[in-house]
């Protein structure tokens, strides 16, 4: 009790101190910053819950069938972080798409503006006329038109993103520029609306080639088409129209990113630990013989789950941390570059294999971890423990993405 009074007097005083010197050197006493910016606590972004700190046993929860000994038990501590509850839906990554478009647009008008700085910046508050003939450019030609409609060419949509590589800055003894450390790619953003003519032979897939991305009944299925990088893109974006809207007095809030492989499992399993689904028990059936996620259940029998390919999000129960299809609809991007050892080689605190390949590298180098199987998948995908793979520049039916965010941890009685 003396002790608390003795801080409480002393930072009393201190905050005196501070009033009454009205910037001047605070008198020679260790005070800190006073003019930092604005940080209210923890803030929940809109339809993403919390998954508090904790352990898990990641690997293999039921047998390996596969006898690949790739997924090898292992206990790692986790620090809490943000997820999105559902996938990433059609609707919201048309967002992004008609934002990559505007900013074209604007480019093409002339729309700038000079910030403070004196940087030329695109004024994307200016109304847009998208009949504007100048705009005539984002248009397909008449010989690329079908039935003379006037659609947008989508080719067009490339947004750029970058990063600092922090394992090359950490790696050099004597110290490197940060021009040599900062990473860029260009991508386009339009997802590959062709992967449901690709993906299957000899089906017929064409309507949802045409309209799964556009079709308003389907604003609420999960986006797919999208590559890892595209994805990457998103997450990047996210974390821009954030900021932009946070104001320079607030603090800025750890980058929205894919979850890392291990997050994603330790989000799956819903804080049951060792268990072969979200859900907890060993089957894909409830008590009434429901099926509880959306997969292939039996050979050519894709409906008796209620869906036939991808279904809205959020169709089937959320585990005990409130994330919905963390078993089928699609499978999930996440950060983690594949490797068959990894398990071997990890860290034991918040693990992760990083790896951003270049486009000359070799394919195996590519390879992104894929977790949580998808519409088209038997249930032994659907595992928390299952992992798969595909290349980072594919794109595929089945595959989507759900963002995460760190949570910046303050005390441990601050929750």
């Amino acid at each position: 009790m003396i002790l608390r009074y003795s801080k409480l007097s002393l930072c009393i005083a201190v905050v005196g101190m501070l009033l009454s010197s009205c910037g001047r050197d605070n008198g020679g006493q260790l005070v800190g910053v006073a003019d930092r910016p604005n940080w209210k606590g923890p803030i929940n972004p809109i339809g993403m819950v919390y998954v508090p700190s904790g352990n898990l046993t990641i690997g293999q929860s039921d047998q390996d069938i596969f006898s690949s000994y790739t997924q090898r038990q292992k206990t790692v501590s986790m620090t809490g972080f943000y997820m999105d509850e559902t996938e990433i839906t059609n609707n919201e990554y048309r967002q992004f798409v008609n934002w990559v478009r505007d900013y074209k647009a604007h480019d093409i008008m002339g729309d700038f503006y000079e910030d403070e700085y004196g940087n030329e910046e695109i004024d994307l508050e200016v109304p847009l006329d998208y009949e504007d003939e100048t705009l005539d450019e984002l248009y397909y030609t008449k010989d690329m038109s079908l039935s003379g409609r006037r659609e947008f060419n989508n080719d067009q949509l490339s947004y750029t993103y970058d990063w600092i590589d922090w394992k090359k800055a950490a790696r050099s003894r004597s110290g490197v520029s940060r021009s040599e450390v900062i990473e860029k790619r260009e991508v386009n953003v339009y997802p590959d609306r062709f992967v449901w003519v690709r993906d299957f032979a000899y089906s017929y897939n064409e309507p949802f080639t045409r309209h799964y991305l556009e079709h308003p009944s389907l604003d609420d299925y999960p986006v797919v088409g999208v590559t890892w990088q595209q994805a990457k893109a998103f997450c990047h974006w996210r974390t821009k129209i954030w900021n932009d809207e946070r104001g320079e007095d607030q603090a800025l809030i750890e980058d929205f990113r894919l979850p890392t492989e291990f997050e994603w499992e330790y989000a799956a399993r819903g804080g049951r630990d060792i268990s072969p689904y979200g859900w907890g028990g060993y089957y894909v059936r409830n008590a009434k013989g429901c099926l509880l996620a959306n997969f292939k259940p039996g050979r050519g029998n894709y409906r008796e789950d209620g869906g036939e390919r991808t279904v809205e999000v959020g169709s089937y129960f959320p585990n005990d941390y409130g994330l919905f299809d963390m078993s089928g609809n699609v499978s999930e991007w996440t950060e983690t570059a594949y490797a068959p050892g990894a398990y071997n080689l990890i860290h034991d605190l918040n693990p992760d294999i990083k790896y951003d390949a270049k486009d000359d590298d070799p394919a195996n180098y590519k390879l992104k971890v894929l977790r949580g199987g998808s519409w088209k998948d038997v249930y032994y995908f659907l595992q928390t423990h299952t992992r798969d793979y595909e290349y980072q520049d594919s794109a595929r039916s089945y595959i989507g993405f759900r963002c995460a965010m760190t949570f910046l941890p303050r005390s441990l009685n601050d929750f």
